[in-house]
């Protein structure tokens, strides 16, 4: 009996460990494809599409892919004062940012503050779902290193500005310059880059909402935007 026992269990094992493994390679052959191809949709749009969709058949998201050089620059500089301002610097995980984030966790006693990098972010918005939980924490982990590996800054960020969140159902930054400023991505301004940036953690809350306390945020990442680099 603990013999049958014995080899079920490493059957499972194996079992588990070729899945999980099938899981990865179905992400890295993903990402390496992606690094020259634009992804046509992501985890995070088709949610949001089926949630839209549920509430009325025939909506659509707002989705329109731009090239990184018709960003604007203000924009890219206002995302990652306002997300990750080691962007450049770490290799994918900003351990400085985790550990304040902790702490900050520790001291309200409830989790708000996430520490998550640009990479992170996108890993997550490309794959995964908003759930919170260690085992998506640890997936996320995983792809974002993949992702780090694989791509240059330049092609995360790309990636990242073309597929986030700014609204219900609109993604990427050429909707959001559209949708919020009546303009093209690359013609918003500091002001508009700013306000479009603090939404980030929140884009179906703030887009409806910007009160004192974005406003405020808004004008301290406009006065990083300066000294911030960009890939």
């Amino acid at each position: 009996m603990s013999k049958r026992i014995f080899r079920w269990l490493w059957r499972s094992l194996l079992l588990i460990f070729v899945l999980v493994l099938g899981v990865q390679v179905w992400f890295f052959a993903h990402i390496l494809y992606w690094r020259d191809n634009n992804p046509s949709s992501t985890r995070f749009m088709r949610l949001a599409q089926a949630e839209l969709q549920a509430r009325k058949p025939q909506a659509k998201l707002a989705h329109t892919w731009v090239p990184y050089e018709k960003i604007s620059i203000h924009l890219k500089r206002a995302v990652i004062a306002a997300e990750d301002s080691r962007f450049l610097e770490h290799d994918g995980f900003d351990w400085d940012g985790i550990q304040l984030a902790l702490e900050k966790n520790l001291t309200r006693g409830k989790t708000q503050a996430g520490g998550s990098t640009v990479t992170q972010q996108l890993a997550k918005n490309l794959f995964l779902s908003p759930s919170r939980s260690y085992l998506r924490k640890g997936q996320e982990a995983i792809i974002a290193m993949m992702i780090e590996k694989l791509w240059s800054k330049r092609r995360i960020l790309e990636v990242y500005l073309n597929v986030a969140q700014w609204g219900d159902g609109i993604f990427g930054a050429e909707a959001a310059a559209r949708h919020y400023y009546q303009v093209p991505a690359s013609r918003l301004g500091p002001a508009a880059s700013a306000r479009l940036a603090v939404t980030l953690p929140s884009p179906r809350r703030y887009g409806h909402t910007f009160g004192p306390a974005l406003q405020a945020r808004a004008k301290r990442i406009r006065s990083y935007m300066g000294s911030t680099q960009v890939p």
